[in-house]
């Protein structure tokens, strides 16, 4: 009986095996990213206004110069007794021609029933005026005790009357305005009890806590 040999695959040498490592990989096609599309016109025309809406100079800064420094006046009040210096420094730089001063009380005091929801009014507003912290200066005051809170306050502005800064905030709408007569020595009074966040408030007002702008 004749017996099959089995005949053992061939196996590849060390030399092969390396080679076949070696072979370069193929490069797969690169796949080119699509070109932006050329904008319309009418956007490019949208984009060049609106760049030249931001370069819009502000009519505040176009103002005669002032011996009054909005800057310095911060300065001096915020490393300053409030009543023995900084108040005598506002008056005696005060500029009329340059700035102007305005009172407002809050439309809806009746709804101010909660301390911490009156704070929070008043915070939210200060946090939507950044624009205004070249032009203005601001205290606002909560008055009385819960539930019967009244808010109010008082606004020093760059130029000769409320300024769009200001104007363009909502919570402006919130509040009745009144400009201060500085010849009015009670009113006087009333803006030196705001800076300092003590006093009668020209009207025995019972001062709770508040917030300066600056």
């Amino acid at each position: 009986m004749n017996e099959k040999m089995e005949v053992a695959p061939e196996v590849a040498s060390t030399e092969e095996v390396v080679e076949k490592k070696k072979e370069p990989k193929k490069e797969q096609p690169k796949k080119e990213t699509p070109k932006p599309k050329p904008k319309p016109a009418e956007e490019e025309e949208d984009d060049e206004f609106a760049e030249k809406e931001v370069k819009k100079p502000n009519v505040l800064d176009s103002l005669p110069p002032t011996k009054m420094v909005l800057d310095e006046w911060k300065r001096v009040f915020s490393n300053k007794d409030t009543r023995k210096e900084a108040i005598p420094w506002f008056w005696e730089n005060f500029d009329k021609d340059g700035y102007c001063i305005y009172f407002c009380d809050y439309k809806y005091n009746n709804e101010c029933q909660k301390l911490f929801m009156t704070c929070n009014l008043l915070g939210g507003f200060i946090q939507r005026l950044d624009k205004l912290r070249k032009y203005g200066f601001g205290s606002l005051a909560i008055f009385g005790d819960e539930p019967s809170l009244e808010v109010g306050g008082c606004w020093l502005f760059r130029g000769p009357d409320v300024p769009q800064e200001m104007k363009e905030v909502d919570d402006y709408e919130h509040f009745e305005w009144k400009r201060v007569d500085i010849n009015d020595a009670a009113q006087r009074e009333i803006v030196n009890d705001y800076w300092d966040h003590s006093g009668s408030f020209g009207s025995q007002r019972k001062f709770n806590q508040g917030k300066i702008f600056k």
